[in-house]
């Protein structure tokens, strides 16, 4: 049986859906309620973790399959840092929530690398939550054009249409134990983090 980590959280969804802002959001619920909460994403801000971003930002080029190996090693170095990892955090009775984790790989990585590839590359632990923003591709690009930067890599609607279809194939198979719940995404941001809240709430995390 898969291991799944007590107290993690893992935020999904296409670029632009509002995974960031709820992370953000969610952990300022969490400092209201003086409950201590370890905010992170992916990829990190490790030296791997920036090397992902520059290929992403096209500042580098590389293979798919290259592409998806820095994804896996970021997240190994992520968990299973001896200081800074969130393994570590959790066993010290933290909670911890993520923007993205290796559903993302299998999401995004899987368009051009196949699915079984990549997830043979990602044998990881689940998260205990996952909150998925459900947000129409047509919003996501929407949302993206609006920002004062450049596209990044797999910012482009056909591309992200795949993907959605992916997150599919992956919440369709999920561990029993693993709490998936799906958020519609056109919703206000403060609606979206009263139901991120209020399901916590009902899990008796909070």
């Amino acid at each position: 049986m898969q291991e799944v980590l007590k107290n993690f959280i893992v935020l999904e969804g296409l670029d632009g859906a509002g995974t960031t802002t709820q992370m953000k959001r969610v952990v300022e619920e969490f400092d209201k309620m003086n409950i201590t909460c370890h905010a992170t994403f992916e990829p990190t801000s490790s030296p791997i973790g920036t090397l992902v971003r520059s290929v992403l930002r096209k500042e580098i080029v590389t293979t798919p399959l290259s592409l998806a190996l820095l994804f896996s090693a970021d997240r190994e170095d992520h968990l299973n840092h001896p200081i800074t990892g969130i393994t570590r955090r959790l066993d010290k009775g933290e909670i911890v929530i993520s923007d993205r984790y290796f559903f993302s790989s299998l999401a995004y990585q899987s368009v051009q690398c196949g699915y079984e590839k990549v997830l043979s590359i990602n044998d990881f632990p689940y998260p205990q939550f996952i909150f998925y923003l459900d947000t129409p591709v047509d919003d996501c690009i929407t949302r993206i054009d609006g920002r004062e930067e450049e596209k990044e890599l797999f910012e482009q609607h056909e591309f992200l249409s795949t993907v959605r279809d992916n997150y599919e194939r992956i919440f369709s198979s999920l561990p029993e134990e693993v709490k998936c719940i799906r958020i519609d995404g056109q919703q206000s941001r403060e609606d979206i983090t009263a139901r991120i809240i209020k399901t916590l709430r009902e899990y008796s995390l909070l």
